[in-house]
């Protein structure tokens, strides 16, 4: 299904073939990938237990976004909210709109769920972009702090910033 295309950039779902290639320009950027990760996401976009939304810049892959109808766990579980998971676009392909628009689509179909949706977004410098273009959107942080694989820390707790250590935010999609 493609959800946007204005000649240059496509937004569509998943194809089988998007995990290799996911897979690939991850490595590239200096990710850990895990190709099961991204062969997973196709067949739970088949499924429908997740939304999956490929941007495409010029005929190619650039990026991508998956959206989870229900948050599972983190400081919005169990409020029937869904949660933007894993949001990326590629280096090489950032500055030209297409991280945008990827999330203008999400968002679009997120608003068709709920008021609100939500994410977690890391704090290590590598998450600056994704930082940005969230508070750019109007996403608000939630308030309950930094949370570590799945767990909110305490205070003065150690941790380690990779990348489970994260800060929650949503937005309401309700028109004003």
């Amino acid at each position: 299904m493609i959800y946007y295309n204005d000649g240059k950039i496509v937004v569509r779902t998943m194809k089988e073939e998007d995990a290799d290639i996911i897979f690939t320009e991850e490595n590239v950027q200096g990710h850990h990938p895990n190709i099961e990760k991204y062969r997973c996401y196709y067949r739970e976009q088949n499924s429908r237990i997740r939304y999956v939304f490929i941007g495409e810049y010029e005929g190619n892959v650039a990026g991508y976004a998956t959206l989870l109808p229900r948050v599972k766990d983190g400081p919005f579980k169990s409020q029937g909210i869904p949660e933007v998971v894993d949001f990326n676009v590629f280096i090489k392909f950032r500055k030209r709109g297409i991280g945008n628009k990827i999330l203008d689509i999400v968002e679009k179909v997120a608003s068709g769920l709920s008021n609100t949706i939500c994410l977690g977004v890391g704090v290590h410098s590598g998450y600056g972009s994704a930082q940005r273009i969230y508070i750019k959107r109007g996403y608000l942080f939630d308030g309950s702090g930094v949370w570590y694989r799945g767990e909110q820390l305490e205070q003065y707790a150690e941790c380690c910033n990779d990348d489970d250590l994260v800060l929650f935010l949503s937005k309401s999609l309700r028109q004003l």
